[in-house]
C-alpha cells in the first residue's frame, strides 16, 4: 500500500515536531508512557489541523479532537531516544480534518530508528469567536478521485460508529475505594477496576478554554494502566488503543472522573474499557455528562520485557459475561485482521 504522502498532490499540509524523551515521559519501569507518546500524537495532529483550517480568510478557529483511530504501539519508546512525530492531513470533508500521524524513535548513539506507532485523528474546526459554531474546512487536492472516495468511505465509517458509541455508553461506573478493594477477590471486575479524579486547569486547555484531547488521553492511558497492573501484578505496557471518540467537550473548571473496567483478558492481553465524565463546578446545572470513552488493551511483561501469560478473569453476572464476549469478538476480529496484513505483506 502507497504512503499517504504518495496518495496526495505536494498540496497536503504536512508537519513534523521532534523531542527528547526525558525521565519525566518514564513509566514505573523506564520505558516512555504510552499516555505521553499519545499526548505528542495528538499535539501533532491539533498543529497542523489547526494552520489548515486557518488558510483561508474569516473566522479564526481551533481544531478539536474528535476521534482518533485505532493506534498501535508496535516498539516501546526509551529514554534518551528522540521521537520524530509526522503529522499529514490525507482527507477533509466540510467540517471535518483526517490526519495521519507517524511516530519514529531514534536511537542518538546509534542512528537506529523504528516506527513506534501510526494513528489516524478526526479534527473538527470551532470559532474562537462562537465556541458553539463549526467553520468549514478548506479543501486538500488528491491524487486522483480514488483517494478522495476512499477519504470519504472513512468518514463516513467513522461517523457513524462515533454515533452508535455515543448512544451505547451511558452507564456511570461507580469508583472503588481502597478499603472496599479488599472485599473483592482478586481477578475479578471489581478487584482491578479504578478511578481517577482531575480538575481542568488552564494548562489543560485550548485558546477555546477546552481541555486539549491529548491531555484526556494521557490520562485516560494512566488508569487503564492501573487497572491492567492490578489485574496481572507485573510490569505492563499499552499495547494498542481501539478507537477513542470525544463526545462532548470539557470546559476548564470541569471535573473530571476517569474511570476504567477490565472487559475481556486473552491469554496474553488485556482489554480495559475507559470512560470519562465531565462534572462542571461551576454550571453545575447542566449536571454530569459521559465525554470520552475508549477500549485500551495491555500486555504483561517479565523484568527482560518478555510477554507473560494473563490470569483469566474472573466474571461476576450476566453483564459483566456479556462484556467479555464484545470483547472477545473485537480481539479475534483485530487478531483476523493482523495476520489478513502479515499475508498481504509478504
Amino acid at each position: 500500500m502507497q504512503p499517504f504522502s504518495k496518495l496526495l498532490t505536494h498540496m497536503a499540509p504536512f508537519f513534523q515536531l521532534c523531542r527528547i524523551m526525558r525521565p519525566d515521559d518514564a513509566n514505573i519501569v523506564g520505558n516512555v508512557h504510552g499516555g505521553t507518546i499519545l499526548k505528542m500524537i495528538e499535539e501533532a495532529g491539533c498543529i497542523i489541523g489547526t494552520r489548515h483550517c486557518n488558510t483561508r480568510s474569516g473566522d479564526r478557529c481551533v481544531a478539536a479532537l474528535a476521534r482518533v483511530e485505532r493506534t498501535d504501539f508496535l516498539y516501546p519508546m526509551f529514554i534518551g531516544e528522540v521521537a520524530h512525530v509526522s503529522a499529514e492531513i490525507s482527507y477533509t470533508s466540510k467540517h471535518s480534518v483526517e490526519v495521519q500521524v507517524t511516530v519514529l524513535s531514534e536511537n542518538i548513539l546509534t542512528g537506529a530508528k523504528k516506527v513506534t506507532n501510526k494513528a489516524t485523528l478526526w479534527y473538527v474546526p470551532f470559532s474562537l469567536q462562537n465556541v458553539d459554531k463549526i467553520t468549514e474546512v478548506p479543501p486538500i487536492e488528491y491524487s486522483n478521485p480514488e483517494q478522495e472516495e476512499l477519504g470519504k468511505k472513512r468518514y463516513e465509517a467513522q461517523k457513524l460508529e462515533r454515533m452508535e458509541t455515543k448512544e451505547r455508553n451511558g452507564e456511570v461506573i461507580a469508583a472503588v475505594s481502597v478499603p472496599e478493594r479488599h472485599t473483592k477477590e482478586p481477578y475479578t471486575v471489581g478487584f482491578s477496576q479504578s478511578s481517577l479524579i482531575h480538575l481542568i486547569g488552564p494548562s489543560d486547555c485550548t485558546l477555546h478554554g477546552f481541555v486539549h484531547g491529548g491531555v484526556t488521553m494521557k490520562l485516560m492511558d494512566e488508569v487503564a494502566g492501573i487497572v491492567a497492573a492490578r489485574h496481572c501484578k507485573t510490569n505492563i505496557v499499552t499495547a494498542s488503543v481501539d478507537a477513542i471518540n470525544f463526545h462532548r467537550k470539557i470546559k476548564k473548571g470541569c471535573v473530571i472522573t476517569v474511570s476504567g473496567r477490565m472487559t475481556f483478558t486473552s491469554n496474553k492481553s488485556m482489554e480495559i474499557e475507559v470512560f470519562v465524565d465531565a462534572d462542571p463546578l461551576v454550571e453545575a446545572e447542566k449536571g454530569k455528562y459521559r465525554a470520552v470513552t475508549a477500549f485500551f488493551t495491555y500486555i504483561s511483561l517479565d523484568k527482560e520485557n518478555k510477554s507473560l501469560p494473563v490470569p483469566p478473569l474472573k466474571l461476576e453476572g450476566e453483564e459483566e459475561q456479556k462484556r467479555f464476549e464484545e470483547g472477545k469478538a473485537r480481539y479475534l476480529q483485530s487478531k483476523a485482521k493482523r495476520l489478513a496484513e502479515k499475508e498481504q505483506n509478504q
